[in-house]
């Protein structure tokens, strides 16, 4: 579906549609919100970490790529169960995939945390 927009009105929407898409998401799934509350809890802790520079740069991105991730994931299961919503396994795989994106956003910000902080906090 091509946009019939051109030039800042093209952004303008597309900004309009990224809002959309956040509360249609925000609104659907859990695993969202979770992801969401989780963020931003650890968001704000680290306004008491000792993390400066790159290396809070480097957290707060792993924190935004578990959202990434949690969007990635939630927008492959909107695609498959809009295909069919019988079992086959190429739609399992695809879900599978979807939620291993996941997982390894927190193992990355687990490993990120920790890597930067351990020293810094019982160093």
């Amino acid at each position: 579906m091509k946009s019939q927009y051109t030039g800042i009105q093209r952004i303008l929407k597309a900004f309009t549609y990224s809002r959309d898409g956040f509360a249609a998401t925000f609104r659907s799934e859990a695993a969202f919100r979770q992801d969401v509350l989780f963020c931003l809890v650890m968001g704000c802790t680290l306004f008491f970490l000792p993390a400066r520079g790159v290396e809070l740069a480097f957290l707060i991105f792993s924190l935004i790529l578990i959202l990434l991730m949690e969007l990635i994931n939630t927008a492959i299961e909107a695609v498959v169960d809009r295909v069919g919503e019988d079992y086959h396994p190429l739609s399992k795989k695809a879900k599978d995939i979807g939620s291993l994106l996941v997982l390894i956003s927190f193992i990355h910000w687990a490993i990120a945390w920790g890597v930067i902080l351990i020293p810094k906090v019982w160093g």
